[in-house]
């Protein structure tokens, strides 16, 4: 059954590893496969009726860490986590925010991608995303709350701008770059 129950989470873990590891599948894989075979081998370790998901993504991130020690790898929000938290419809209006929706993610900290991936994608609770960091659930909730300040802030800049656009199309102005305009 134990075996079982890790198969159906590898499809998350797989989620939580491409966000991790720039979104290289390659890298991702490798990461889940040494996660699945570490999870086996210390499979009397865990603790019957806790989360299983908890532990692994926990293993997953300290084989993670592990290896950025070595390797010195940067990590990222993948593009896998990304389309799944744009659930828009594919207009052209919606095309535009989901890719001011991918600048502004991908200028977040990789610690607060982290935890925003794994409450927002995952659905974890704070103690849980303290468990799998290995950090105070306040330090989890800061990050949280920080990281959709940040997003919010980054979002309005580029409304504004679009805003700004418009308003100078509408005035016969048409925008080259930030410091240039040409007048019709």
């Amino acid at each position: 059954m134990f075996r079982e129950d890790i198969l159906q989470i590898v499809p998350h873990l797989r989620a939580f590893a491409r966000t991790l590891t720039n979104g290289d599948p390659h890298f991702a894989d490798d990461l889940v496969q040494d996660t699945v075979v570490n999870a086996l081998q210390a499979q009397s370790q865990f603790e019957e009726g806790s989360n299983l998901k908890a532990w692994l993504f926990t293993i997953l991130r300290n084989r993670f860490r592990s290896l950025i020690a070595r390797k010195h790898v940067k990590s990222e929000i993948g593009d896998d986590d990304l389309e799944r938290l744009s659930t828009v419809p594919a207009h052209q209006e919606s095309r535009i925010e989901v890719m001011a929706f991918k600048k502004a993610f991908v200028k977040l900290s990789p610690a607060h991608r982290e935890v925003l991936v794994l409450a927002v994608i995952h659905g974890y609770s704070y103690e849980h995303i303290a468990d799998i960091c290995g950090c105070e659930v306040g330090t989890v909730k800061s990050r949280v709350n920080r990281a959709r300040n940040l997003l919010k802030a980054m979002l309005l800049d580029d409304e504004a701008e679009i805003d700004s656009r418009t308003e100078a199309s509408k005035l016969g102005r048409v925008r080259i770059a930030p410091e240039y305009r040409l007048y019709a």
